[in-house]
């Protein structure tokens, strides 16, 4: 073989292993295409146009997320022209429109042209496109609306809602005072305290949280109901609202007290007994008051079943906060820091983040355990009735029970210790888990379940 017959033979070798590679990864692409869908924190563009901006916005306003160019709505890969030009072209769209400029990163895959956009959740909100800020719904950007752009300005400029200043400023404290008498040991609740308290400020008056313990406010408060066999069927119907918070909370004690404590005789004593923990009862209501959206007019829901409480709190969980870290009492992000600190030198919460520790806490001896519903609008806890035996499980749902009481297990692993198909492990724990017995925990592949 001559000297132009291995050039051209290394030349073919050369096409031929271009051709076999770009086929590799079209097969490789697609199929990841296929499994591709935009998210929350991820969206697809096939070119670039101004519509990406929106997102951006949206991005920085409310939480890391990317953009992908070069990606088809359905997942599929046809990449970009000119890489390189474009994110010259992209960097300096964000530069000119965003307003402030948000902190964001561009890369290029070499093997795909695909650029990925990365855009950090910023610090100086709102961020702002053509004078419009953004936010994300489902896989969507749409316009904020006034209550949510007057969060964004409070959290670039680190204010809380119960910081600003009231627009009532004729407010009085009777039933705060004798509060603060009984557990402060005070003489009277003066000026100076107000301040103190921060409920009230020099030269510019009385804040929100002086507004939402004052004897009457102009905040919706609890609506309480007591249902019969189905929610058709009101026993008993309480709601309160234009007053203080402090009597929210204990007209709620009041009526749970009602339902779910009695006493008994017990040779020369009275004992009480609490079908529902009245120490969980406290820690959700005080959590519903003190962590929810006082911006939005509506109550905080208490529904009194004969087997358990449902509350529902207005407002998702603060920013910054995730559903585990909630659940771990890792709530060090007060969404009304002024009222937490009042709730706390009036000793109707113990201290920041233990709330949630202290109603698991309570379910400690019981089967059947507290849950709780997080979404973006609202926060339900659900305390059952103590369930103390489980002589009403089948005898299948007694042996999951009893394996998940000393560590917690994925449904494959039940499936090897109970020798049950996946199938009936899952109906077993899922039906577990709605009833209150079991807990879920984590996600996708790792997800447990345990009765801790």
């Amino acid at each position: 073989m001559d000297k132009n017959e291995r050039k051209s033979e290394r030349k073919n070798l050369r096409s031929f292993l271009r051709s076999f590679l770009r086929s590799f990864y079209d097969i490789l692409y697609k199929k990841v295409g296929d499994n591709m869908r935009e998210t929350k924190s991820l969206e697809f563009k096939e070119s670039i146009t101004n519509t990406f901006l929106k997102t951006v916005s949206a991005y920085a306003n409310y939480g890391t997320g990317k953009i992908q160019f070069g990606i088809k709505d359905d997942g599929a890969i046809i990449g970009i022209e000119n890489p390189r030009e474009a994110c010259l072209a992209i960097e300096n769209k964000i530069n000119d429109t965003i307003n402030p400029i948000p902190n964001f990163r561009l890369e290029i895959d070499d093997s795909t042209n695909v650029i990925t956009l990365t855009v950090e959740k910023g610090k100086d909100t709102p961020y702002f496109y053509n004078g419009k800020s953004y936010r994300r719904s489902d896989s969507a950007s749409i316009p904020v609306d006034t209550i949510e752009l007057k969060r964004l300005v409070m959290e670039g400029e680190n204010l809380s809602y119960d910081s600003l200043v009231s627009k009532r400023q004729d407010l009085q404290f009777t039933v705060l005072e004798e509060a603060c008498k009984s557990i402060m040991g005070i003489s009277a609740l003066t000026r100076d305290l107000l301040i103190t308290l921060e409920l009230y400020r020099m030269n510019e008056g009385y804040t929100i949280a002086g507004e939402l313990l004052a004897d009457e406010n102009s905040f919706h408060g609890v609506d309480m109901a007591r249902f019969g066999e189905s929610i058709n069927v009101f026993l008993e119907r309480n709601t309160i609202e234009h007053t203080s918070l402090l009597n929210y909370y204990n007209e709620a004690l009041t009526m749970y007290r009602r339902y779910y404590q009695y006493s008994e005789i017990e040779g020369s004593f009275r004992k009480r007994y609490e079908r529902i923990p009245e120490t969980a009862f406290r820690e959700a209501i005080a959590n519903a008051l003190v962590h929810r959206t006082w911006d939005i007019p509506a109550h905080t829901k208490i529904s009194m079943f004969d087997d358990h409480i449902e509350i529902v709190s207005p407002g998702g969980l603060p920013k910054g906060l995730g559903k585990d870290q909630y659940l771990e009492g890792q709530i060090s992000i007060l969404r009304n820091p002024i009222i937490g600190n009042v709730f706390f030198r009036l000793e109707i919460i113990e201290r920041y983040g233990t709330g949630i520790q202290r109603i698991q806490e309570a379910y400690k001896n019981s089967v059947k355990k507290p849950q709780f519903d997080i979404s973006d609008n609202s926060i339900k806890i659900i305390l059952p009735v103590i369930e103390k035996n489980i002589d009403k499980l089948t005898i299948d749902e007694k042996k999951i029970y009893n394996i998940l009481q000393f560590k917690a297990l994925s449904s494959g692993k039940l499936v090897e210790n109970t020798g049950f198909g996946k199938t009936k492990v899952l109906q077993i724990v899922n039906k577990l888990v709605k009833s209150g017995f079991l807990r879920k925990q984590g996600s996708g592949r790792s997800t447990t379940y345990t009765v801790e």
